[in-house]
């Protein structure tokens, strides 16, 4: 059920990212002070979520780019600069759709690791 919970969040926040930034571009996205406080806010959500999850959880979804939501959280929190913004952009564009797509792709193969069960 662990399991369940933590890729519903995932899913949920990937989701709350794409919707916030549906066609912006990169320069739109960084000066928009609110979708992209709101957006980080949701891919932190992410990367905390996904580094929390247990071994045999990550064994049996090994397509999600781990290491690359690992050190986007990383420069994500370096601090603001063009490294935090290049971090930003590239999770929005990039780890989100993919993230998302592997998610529907093992929830279909692999049900049983998105059912809430007692």
């Amino acid at each position: 059920m662990l399991a369940a919970a933590q890729l519903a969040i995932v899913e949920e926040a990937c989701t709350a990212v794409l919707v916030l930034t549906e066609g912006f571009g990169d320069e739109e996205f960084l000066r928009s002070r609110l979708t992209r406080a709101e957006a980080a806010r949701q891919l932190a959500t992410i990367a905390s979520t996904l580094a929390h999850m247990p071994p045999g959880l990550r064994r049996r979804l090994p397509e999600l780019d781990w290491e690359g939501w690992r050190a986007c959280m990383h420069h994500m929190g370096a601090g603001g600069g063009p490294a935090q913004d290049e971090a930003l952009w590239f999770a929005v564009r990039s780890l989100v759709p993919a993230t998302l797509t592997w998610l529907r792709v093992h929830r279909r193969g692999q049900p049983e690791l998105f059912a809430f069960q007692l």
